[in-house]
């Protein structure tokens, strides 16, 4: 649903004219047009690295990018996968920041 309307977002900035549009500019709780864009690609490209790294699991690793600072949620199996999560994400060209929101599995039984 974030998908169509965003790309609705832009569909609409494009046709009205770009960031001429009040709609299309940031602010301190919106992102503009290009920041949504910039944000989704750092989101691809995190996500990107934690599926090529054997040492993080990254279907239990969630990423959220908002002006360039990155939220990672979810659980990790043991602080060295945590670790390595956040060094991934401070490593992709754009982040400005890592909050570091993984929490650690305890106790998990079958």
């Amino acid at each position: 649903m974030n998908v169509s309307r965003n790309l609705t977002a832009i569909s609409l900035c494009v046709l009205l004219g770009g960031a001429v549009l009040s709609g299309c500019a940031g602010g301190p709780t919106k992102e503009s047009t290009g920041e949504m864009i910039d944000d989704s690609t750092i989101t691809t490209k995190v996500k990107a690295k934690f599926v090529e790294d054997p040492a993080v699991a990254a279907l239990n690793i969630n990423v959220e990018t908002f002006k360039g600072n990155v939220q990672l949620s979810g659980f990790a199996n043991n602080a060295t996968e945590m670790a390595r999560a956040v060094e991934l994400a401070r490593h992709v060209d754009g982040v400005k920041a890592v909050k570091n929101d993984i929490r650690l599995k305890t106790g998990t039984s079958k």
